[in-house]
This record gives structure tokens, sequence and C-alpha cells, in this order.
């Protein structure tokens, strides 16, 4: 229904947020966090149909776990991450994908590589990306 009056819409900058681990999963601080299709939390990797979800802020090990056993925090913003070589500054304004838990590549890899944000800039350091 359309408003007829002012509303007062919450605001969250909401840049930490927390996930349960998947099972068999182990992931490192600093990073890629992607969440499978149950919403659990898994470290980033070459896979079709992952939703990024930031870069973890601790290591989190549940490889001998069940799936929620143990939860992981993740941070949204833009991070500086490891350029498998093909991003370039023509890329800037594109699309990143994953390749793993911290490297990006500028294709999607022919669909088997989940979006992780956009490029905000290419230097020496790595390949700067917004996880939103």
């Amino acid at each position: 229904m359309p408003l007829t009056n002012d509303r007062d819409t919450h605001r969250s900058d909401l840049t930490l947020v927390t996930d349960p681990v998947a099972a068999s999963a182990r992931i490192f601080g600093g990073s890629i966090v992607m969440l499978d299709s149950s919403g659990n939390a898994v470290p980033g990797a070459t896979a079709a149909d992952l939703v990024a979800r930031g870069i973890s802020q601790e290591h989190v090990d549940n490889s001998a776990g069940s799936a929620g056993e143990k939860n992981v925090r993740s941070r949204r913003g833009v991070f500086c991450l490891t350029n498998d070589g093909s991003v370039t500054r023509t890329d800037i304004g594109g699309q990143a994908y994953v390749v793993d838990d911290e490297t990006v590549a500028n294709s999607d890899g022919t669909g088997t590589r989940s979006a992780l944000g956009k490029i905000i800039d290419v230097d020496a350091k790595g390949v700067w990306v917004e996880i939103a």
C-alpha cells in the first residue's frame, strides 16, 4: 500500500554479520565468506550459486562439526583481495567473481564462479572490491 504520510524508515549500516558455518567447513580470518544454498557460511571457492557475505573477522574451524555448530563473524565493506591476473583498471565498476577464499577474477569462468561485489579499484596491492 502506498504511503499517505511520512514514514520513519529504520536504517543500519549492518557491516558486521554473524552466520552459522556449514558442516565440515574451515574459514580463515581475513578470507572471503560466502553463503551456500542452506544459508550456511562457507569459504570462498570456485562454485556457482554462492551468495557473497563478507570478509571473515576470525578463524572458525568447523571441519569436524555439523552445520550451525559454530558461527563466523564477517564484515561487509571495501576490501583488497588477490588478483588472479585477469582484473585490470578497465574492470573498475564491473563485477568481481570468487576464485578461492582470497582471490578474485573479472569473469564468472563460464558460469562456474559466484559474484562477490563491485570492483572499486585495482592497484599494486590487489583488487579493491565492495562487498555489499
